[in-house]
């Protein structure tokens, strides 16, 4: 009987899980507006605290080029965590637009195909602006 409780709960919780639309999205699909629109882009540096920020048009879309279709792919554990290792920021003029980690998006936790990360490490390393 108390087996069967457990099953019960655990079918609940992966149902409303998945009924919660949680589904392989790419920036595109997150991204709410036109990437075309993006006119500056800040990335911090998660083990610093450390930010770059660019506003050079020609390099921002290059490097949405090379995000916005990464598969973000739901975690199966959607448990809390700390700490991350890149925060990008995008905006349009001033205001700001989106922020997402390498791995979590709007309140969930994902793992990217390919791996987001090793792109945005090498832009934020190659970014020709000083750290804030």
């Amino acid at each position: 009987m108390y087996t069967q409780k457990i099953m019960l709960a655990l079918f609940l919780f992966i149902f409303l899980l998945t009924g919660c639309g949680l589904e392989t999205k790419t920036l595109t699909e997150f991204y709410k507006n036109d990437l075309e629109d993006v006119t500056k882009i800040q990335v911090q540096d998660g083990g610093t605290g450390y930010s770059k920020i660019t506003t050079d048009k020609k390099v921002i879309d290059e490097f949405l080029s090379e995000i916005k279709d990464v598969q973000f792919i739901p975690e199966e554990n959607q448990e809390d965590r700390a700490g991350f290792l890149y925060s990008i920021t995008l905006y349009e003029d001033e205001q700001m637009t989106f922020i997402f980690t390498e791995n979590y998006v709007n309140d969930y936790y994902y793992y990217t195909e390919p791996d987001i990360y090793p792109i945005v490490d090498s832009f934020y390393k190659n970014l020709k602006v000083e750290e804030e």
